[in-house]
């Protein structure tokens, strides 16, 4: 069956790097468009960054320009998301993507940020 399951979250200090990873199972991963989401508390679900199926072009959120870097390796079937200088309003469960046509959802991961 269809799998996404997210790692590497936890708790980081401000200015700190976490990395995630997505690993996929049971679909043609290299055909899909990848993309992380986010959602803090009391707040709507948020496009992180996105990577195209060959991984050629990328986009990001506003707040996350310069600081985060999706990337991708088809061989291994995992999407990946470097963030660096995180701030405390970085906390959130991050989630992982998957589209073509239809879509998939990780179980998200939380990532926490603070002192």
């Amino acid at each position: 069956q269809v799998q996404l399951v997210e790692s590497g979250g936890g708790l980081v200090q401000p200015g700190g790097s976490l990395r995630l990873s997505c690993a996929a199972s049971g679909f043609t991963f290299s055909k899909y468009m990848m993309r992380w989401y986010r959602q803090a508390p009391g707040k709507e679900r948020a496009l992180v960054a996105g990577i195209t199926s060959a991984g050629v072009a990328t986009d990001y959120g506003d707040s996350m320009k310069g600081r985060f870097t999706i990337s991708r390796d088809n061989a291994k079937n995992t999407v990946y998301l470097q963030m660096n200088s995180l701030k405390a309003e970085d906390t959130a469960v991050y989630y992982c993507n998957a589209v073509y046509g239809m879509g998939y959802w990780g179980q998200g991961i939380l990532v926490t940020v603070s002192s």
